[in-house]
């Protein structure tokens, strides 16, 4: 049976031992980092023996390629992405240009992934950006304004479905107002829950319809004042499910983040037991990633059902290039000059 639990992996193709782990363990899906990225052709047999080990022509292969500073694929296996900001400051001043710009965007970077095997792109990002915002958030937020965060954020997600690969909408309920980087430390945001609401949460309810969202390590002081936001029952059913209405497949943010305390069996067991549907575990830590599998459960009832709706997507058949759709886009994005 397969585990509930997105694993990365150590290095360029799978070893010996975790080809034997993962067959025996049998995540979910995976995730790749620069460690696993040299060659388009490495990119493309490495995926190619993931899916194999799954069983699967379509499992989840996930990444991180958003652009500007968060872009696994770099050229010239893949094309000089930016990150959000300049979307929404083209937004500012030509809303129908910078949806469009998106949408392409959301495309040019699906058919990249597509083309090596990669199916799931967690993005598009959907924090606010305040003046407060830490640097491990600034630019790949799009804006401040609720709005314009909520239609750039799904014109990036129909550009990603329309080149057949899964979006995940990031980091629920918001990560905008953090002042910590929570991969180093466990930030906690102290807004009233009236405030949360009116902002952070607004972009998430536009896209609520999203197939997959990954949470945010984050103490919110209104909402659950011992558990961050992965951690905490009332988070997870109250306000991400209940109030913000997300019914998808939920992802912890990466285990192995310092925001989390508690062994890695502890914060996998409490991340399920809040609420979450998969654990995701990073950095191919092969002692970390046995006291996981150890701790998660088989995937089953509502978050199997979740992961099959989210893999069901169509491929698309969309004619349009990596390049072509790039290209595009800066047409677009010179309005900014």
């Amino acid at each position: 049976m397969t585990k509930a639990v997105f694993f990365g992996l150590s290095g360029l193709a799978l070893t010996p031992e975790e080809t034997a782990f993962f067959t025996a363990v049998k995540p979910a899906g995976f995730i790749l980092f620069g460690r696993n990225i040299e060659t388009t052709d490495q990119v493309k047999a490495l995926t190619q023996s993931l899916h194999a080990l799954l069983g699967q022509a379509r499992s989840p292969i996930l990444i991180d390629q958003e652009g500007g500073r968060v872009r696994r694929l770099r050229p010239p296996l893949a094309i000089d992405h930016p990150p959000m900001l300049p979307f929404g400051q083209l937004y500012e001043r030509d809303p129908a240009a910078a949806i469009e710009a998106a949408r392409l965007h959301g495309l040019s970077i699906a058919a990249e992934l597509s083309a090596l095997g990669i199916t799931v792109d967690c993005l598009p990002v959907l924090d606010l950006l305040f003046e407060e915002t830490h640097d491990v958030i600034g630019d790949r937020a799009f804006s401040r304004s609720p709005a314009c965060v909520s239609v750039l954020g799904r014109a990036v997600m129909d550009g990603l479905l329309e080149g057949g690969v899964v979006p995940v909408i990031k980091h629920i309920p918001g990560h905008g107002r953090a002042k910590a980087d929570s991969h180093l430390e466990l930030p906690q945001v102290d807004a009233s829950f009236e405030d949360l609401a009116a902002n952070d949460f607004q972009p998430f309810m536009a896209l609520a319809d999203a197939p997959m969202a990954m949470t945010a390590h984050i103490l919110y002081s209104a909402l659950d004042v011992e558990a961050c936001a992965t951690h905490s029952k009332a988070i997870v059913s109250g306000i991400i499910r209940a109030h913000v209405g997300f019914d998808g497949l939920l992802m912890t943010d990466d285990l192995s983040m310092k925001a989390l305390g508690g062994s890695m069996g502890e914060r996998a067991t409490r991340a399920i037991d809040a609420g979450c549907d998969i654990i995701l575990h990073c950095n191919g830590d092969m002692a970390e990633m046995q006291a996981v599998a150890d701790a998660t459960p088989e995937l089953s009832g509502r978050a199997a059902e979740r992961l099959a709706a989210a893999m069901a997507a169509p491929q698309s058949d969309n004619p349009l290039s990596a390049q072509a759709a790039a290209d595009a886009r800066e047409h677009h994005l010179k309005a900014l000059a």
